[in-house]
């Protein structure tokens, strides 16, 4: 069975996924969404794997990196200072257990545990990592990695949590795309907070490689 690619971002109400510098302090704290992420890691079978374009890459290893050697240390909320949770906790462990790929023309190497560092895209070697066993492959941030993906046809689920806040300006989570693809919505989830959780199923295959 071959294993699907998922992306996941946060992404404001006028459509960007990080501050013009590249931060996410516009994100909207949401408790219910930090439980759900906590028990899909904990009932996540085998490692996982994740796909990372550079800047993100750096971001989790900055972040995430430093809660592997203690497994029963807390985690703080990045969004909340000062407040942890069973939730990231999880997060943590799975995302340090997972296989990390992360696609960079300028980093030397790569030392982060379980990682590996390839130069460039190329939609046959991802073809072939989603025909092996395995749970499906996860993108987080990464724009640019997105962006290709989308254009190979590669990604097969694509998830948004659009907060409720306008911030004028900032990076958006695609680039140019030279067709238009087609998504079929799978949920619109509202929470108390305002934030909404959508999900869509790529329908159309993307143009060939």
């Amino acid at each position: 069975m071959t294993r699907c690619i998922v992306t996941f971002n946060r992404v404001t109400a006028d459509g960007y996924f990080a501050a013009p510098d590249g931060t996410l302090g516009w994100v909207v704290q949401d408790d219910a969404l930090d439980q759900e992420a906590g028990a899909s890691a904990s009932a996540s079978p085998g490692s996982g794997t994740i796909l990372f374009g550079r800047r993100t890459y750096d971001f989790f290893e900055g972040f995430w990196r430093q809660f592997d050697d203690d497994r029963s240390a807390p985690v703080p909320n990045p969004h909340r200072p000062g407040q942890s949770s069973q939730e990231l906790r999880a997060m943590a462990d799975f995302i340090n257990d997972a296989t990390k790929v992360v696609f960079s023309s300028t980093r030397e190497d790569v030392s982060w545990r379980n990682s590996r560092l390839l130069r460039q895209l190329d939609p046959h070697e991802i073809e072939a990592m989603k025909n092996e066993p395995g749970p499906d492959m996860l993108v987080f941030g990464s724009g640019s990695i997105v962006t290709q993906l989308t254009a190979h046809g590669l990604i097969d689920e694509y998830q948004f949590v659009v907060s409720p806040i306008l911030i004028g300006s900032g990076r958006p989570l695609l680039g140019d795309l030279s067709a238009s693809l087609q998504l079929n919505l799978l949920e619109a989830k509202a929470y108390p907070t305002g934030n909404v959780k959508l999900r869509y199923e790529r329908l159309a295959a993307g143009p060939a490689s």
